[in-house]
């Protein structure tokens, strides 16, 4: 605070003698020393008008409060906007107060007040500047750096770098498919060509980084670029979608590791916001599991809709405050509420339904981790069979309007238990549909990267450790998208739901987790199999080695949305459901086997992973 004012005290003394100056020079200029008495006795006079109104103006202009070592076009603009406009004050306050002054004089004053106020606020970035090139900064060592993209993105960029040499990054090439750019330089850096020479370029000027400077870029070309990129050794940087800048400047701040989902090159999700808001605005909804990974992004895109009231349901206390806290700071107005409670406590589910009638319900809640689940098939049952059942009853007796459980493409012919507790949640939905006024529905999407137990942040520790990455198949691959993505399509999904549908959600190409690694490796910095070694682990119990998202016999129907697609009810026998799930519940206590076994029945497109190999092998 000290020195900003002081820097102010500076500048405002700096213009008082700038106008004062400008005001004896110009009436010079006009007759030479031998200025009229006239206007030797009205000089001191002006000098005092002259000076007050151009405070007055340059104050307004907020001239004393940019940071005139980072000047740019910008600032140059509002100093010869600001000195125009408190010029043709003075005029007419002259003009008023009868003081005659030739028109002459007011034009050399504007000419030289301008010139005079903005050479003052360049020399700060001058100094700057020359500062930096004489005596230098602590850093030892400078990273050469490459910007993709020679427009204004890439010459923000090049700005902010030289601007901040603290950061230790010096831009020394620039690439740009546009013809018309190549060959020349963009702030001293030159542009030497298009894409295809991003790796000769890389290794003939020992490029350390480089930095994707093309925000309005789709995300395809995006990718494509980043591929190119790949094909070097150099760490990967780029900045956010130009959605993201919302005004339009740039700051070191944005410059940001690549992340894998770049890679992905998918274009940003569009949802139908009117047909969104409709079935969300004004409701009471419900989030079970909504401190995991897809329902706390559920409740931040809800929070959007301006619900009635948000209830977080979520077992475990830590995430969900920590959601709460977050929604409290980016919605205040939002009429949230943290319900800690298990979705298999049965009295707990139905005291909360009768409480709070919730108009729309998001069920996250679910045991997902494919391992664990093998080996823990009876905690599976209970929470994502029972689970679902509990809430999904309730939903109905207390005149929930739409119920959306989020499902998995490990549902579809599922060879690991969690995969068959997903189908039979899915059976249970489309069961209860047929049978009651809630709209029933289910959403089936893949791998979210990033998601707690996903293979991202799991790389990611390996690779801070020095490896191994450790994958259990090289032919293993997945569906993947964003968390954000799949959830605005899970909202959008709800939106057209008619009751008893399961929508698919177009996941794009799937893609070999072992590509997966050996991107993140790159992007780290490092080569694949020389600085972080790859291991194979083999598939683990339940484990396929692709997914799939659609079942035979449920056929596959467009939608007015381009990335979600609708399966025809396969299932609605409500009687024969229950019959067959309370003998699962009397078998709860038994061996897992018995339960595995009961499962096969329940679900007959579920193929034990186990049993496949024992069969195999015989």
């Amino acid at each position: 605070m000290v020195v900003a004012l002081r820097r102010k005290i500076v500048l405002v003394a700096a213009d008082v003698i700038c106008v004062n100056t400008a005001v004896l020079l110009a009436f010079v200029a006009v007759y030479g020393v031998s200025i009229p008495q006239e206007f030797l006795n009205v000089i001191p006079q002006l000098c005092i008008v002259f000076t007050i109104i151009n405070i007055i103006v340059y104050y307004a202009f907020q001239l004393y409060k940019s940071l005139w070592d980072y000047a740019s076009i910008d600032e140059l603009i509002m100093v010869i906007s600001s000195s125009f406009v408190a010029s043709l004050a003075v005029y007419i306050s002259c003009s008023i107060l009868r003081i005659p002054i030739p028109l002459e004089v007011y034009l050399l004053y504007c000419f030289f007040s301008m010139t005079f106020v903005t050479g003052i606020r360049l020399s700060f970035r001058i100094l700057r500047r020359l500062r930096i090139v004489c005596l230098g900064n602590d850093v030892k060592e400078y990273k050469k750096v490459m910007i993709i993209g020679a427009g204004e993105a890439g010459a923000m960029v090049i700005k902010e770098l030289k601007n901040h040499p603290e950061m230790g990054l010096k831009p020394v090439a620039a690439i740009d498919d546009d013809e018309a750019k190549q060959g020349s330089k963009i702030l001293g850096v030159p542009v030497y060509g298009g894409r295809e020479y991003i790796k000769e370029i890389a290794e003939r000027k020992a490029i350390d980084e480089i930095i994707v400077a093309m925000p309005s870029a789709p995300r395809s070309e995006i990718r494509a670029i980043l591929n190119e990129c790949k094909k070097t050794k150099c760490k990967l940087k780029t900045l956010p979608g130009i959605y993201e800048l919302i005004n339009g400047r740039m700051t070191v701040k944005h410059i940001r590791d690549v992340r894998i989902e770049d890679l992905l090159g998918r274009e940003p999700v569009k949802i139908n916001l009117e047909e969104v808001s409709q079935y969300l605005e004004d409701k009471v909804v419900l989030v079970t599991g909504g401190g995991g990974s897809i329902g706390s992004e559920l409740c931040r895109q809800v929070a959007r809709f301006r619900p009635r009231k948000l209830l977080i349901l979520d077992i475990y206390e830590n995430n969900a405050y920590m959601l709460h806290q977050e929604l409290l700071r980016h919605y205040p107005e939002l009429d949230q509420e943290v319900l800690i409670a298990s979705i298999q406590d049965r009295p707990r589910m139905e005291a909360i339904f009768a409480k709070y009638r919730p108009d729309v319900v998001f069920h996250a809640a679910a045991h997902k981790h494919v391992p664990l689940m093998e080996s823990n098939p009876t905690e599976a049952i209970k929470n994502n069979v029972f689970g679902t059942l509990n809430v999904a009853e309730c939903a109905d007796k207390y005149g929930t309007k739409r119920f959306v459980l989020i499902s998995t493409d490990k549902a579809v012919n599922p060879t690991n238990i969690m995969g068959a507790t997903k189908r039979v949640a899915e059976m249970i939905i489309q069961a209860m549909d047929a049978h009651s006024r809630t709209e029933f529905v289910a959403v089936r999407f893949g791998n979210v990267l990033g998601s707690d137990g996903s293979v991202i942040p799991l790389f990611k520790k390996q690779i801070e450790e020095g490896g191994p990455v450790t994958v259990t198949h090289p032919e293993i691959n997945r569906y993947f998208m964003t968390i954000p993505e799949a959830v605005q399509l899970v909202i959008q999904a709800g939106a057209m739901a008619k009751g008893g549908e399961i929508f698919v959600l177009d996941m794009g190409e799937p893609v070999k987790i072992v590509d997966l690694a050996r991107d993140l490796i790159r992007l780290s910095g490092f080569e694949p199999d020389v600085d972080i070694k790859i291991e194979f682990t083999g598939l683990r119990p339940g484990e396929k080695l692709y997914e799939e998202l659609l079942m035979v016999e449920e056929g596959l129907t467009a939608t007015k949305h381009e990335k979600i697609f609708v399966g025809k009810p396969v299932f609605s026998d409500l009687d024969t459901l229950r019959k067959e799930l309370d003998n699962l519940k009397r078998i709860l206590v038994g061996s897992d086997e018995g339960l595995v076994e009961y499962m096969e029945r329940l679900v007959p497109t579920y193929k034990p992973m186990r049993k496949q190999i024992g069969n195999a092998v015989g």
